[in-house]
């Protein structure tokens, strides 16, 4: 299954990766970069995307972390999903798997999540695997409910209608084709600030475009009827939350609900002119924003353990 990048990008090349086996047998496609013995963190990316789309943070972070990154369902390496299908159960299944699959018991790692990585993490919220592993989390430019009635792609006043009209176009079938500078411009629309460099656009839409028409479809339908409401309030780990001011798919309104009521919140950042792809339009703030969450809740814990591990391997020998 191809992924489609900008010619001139040269993806990281991981150290290793393996496939993570889901609840519902489903294999999921993991990639690790970075040292194994540093401070981890694991990257979950959104709607129609992949692995790809966290580039510039695995390429900062790599070299002093252990970055665990995957392929939601359906997305990129991963193939289309087993008799789990198409759920916020399922997202949260195949989360729990690649914790258990890259990270030995106990150890803690910083969660990092875009749009239904986001999603992800809230559904995921209450799992046992989660709350073992997860030392902090990132809600990139996300939602927890009524995606369609709060989005303003459409230029509509808002009401029954706009709602019913973006439910629909959040599930279309129609194939997106290749990109070309129509569908360039209407991905920047909608997905991306007004100052959006032409290169992160491009890669952008190649990253969407090269979703297969299932996934793209099935999970545009999850996200028509998505209520993580209660996930939010599960998710007893500190938080912080980032989104952009333009963000026209999980407007502003939705990341200030969601810090309003994350039980430990650490604050809500707003990046002004940043639309909804904040990793790719924002890199820098995104990964100041990860280390700062590893030194804070992850680095510490890290360096201890190694020097225990140091201290018990020298008293053996």
């Amino acid at each position: 299954m191809s992924r489609l990048l900008h010619r001139d990008a040269v993806p990281p090349v991981p150290a290793a990766e393996l496939t993570a086996r889901s609840a519902d047998g489903s294999r999921i496609h993991v990639e690790l970069h970075g040292p194994e013995d540093a401070p981890a963190v694991v990257l979950a990316h959104g709607w129609t995307c992949n692995t790809r789309f966290w580039d510039a943070q695995i390429r900062d972070l790599a070299a002093d972390h252990r970055v665990i990154a995957y392929d939601q369902r359906g997305h990129g390496l991963t193939p289309a999903p087993g008799p789990g299908g198409y759920s916020t159960h399922a997202l949260a299944d195949d989360l729990e798997a690649v914790l258990a699959a890259t990270l030995a018991p106990g150890r803690r790692a910083v969660l990092a999540g875009h749009s239904m990585g986001g999603m992800t993490v809230m559904a995921a919220a209450a799992r046992p695997g989660l709350r073992e592993h997860a030392a902090a989390v990132l809600l990139c430019s996300t939602g927890s409910t009524r995606l369609a009635a709060e989005a303003t792609v459409l230029p509509l006043r808002a009401g029954a209608l706009r709602t019913r009209l973006t439910t629909a176009v959040l599930g279309a079938k129609a194939p997106l084709g290749p990109v070309n500078p129509v569908s360039r411009r209407i991905l920047k629309y909608a997905t991306m600030g007004a100052g959006s460099a032409p290169d992160r656009v491009d890669s952008c839409a190649r990253i969407v475009h090269a979703c297969p028409r299932r996934a793209r479809v099935e999970w545009g339908h999850v996200l028509g009827e998505l209520d993580l409401a209660a996930g939010v309030r599960e998710l007893r780990v500190p938080t912080a939350v980032i989104v952009g001011t333009d963000d026209r798919l999980t407007p502003p309104v939705h990341a200030r609900a969601i810090a309003a009521a994350l039980p430990v919140g650490l604050g809500l950042t707003e990046l002004a002119g940043v639309g909804h792809m904040t990793p790719m339009e924002a890199p820098e703030a995104v990964t100041a924003r990860i280390r700062d969450l590893v030194t804070r809740y992850v680095a510490t814990g890290a360096a201890a353990e190694r020097k225990a591990v140091t201290a018990e391997k020298e008293d053996v020998a």
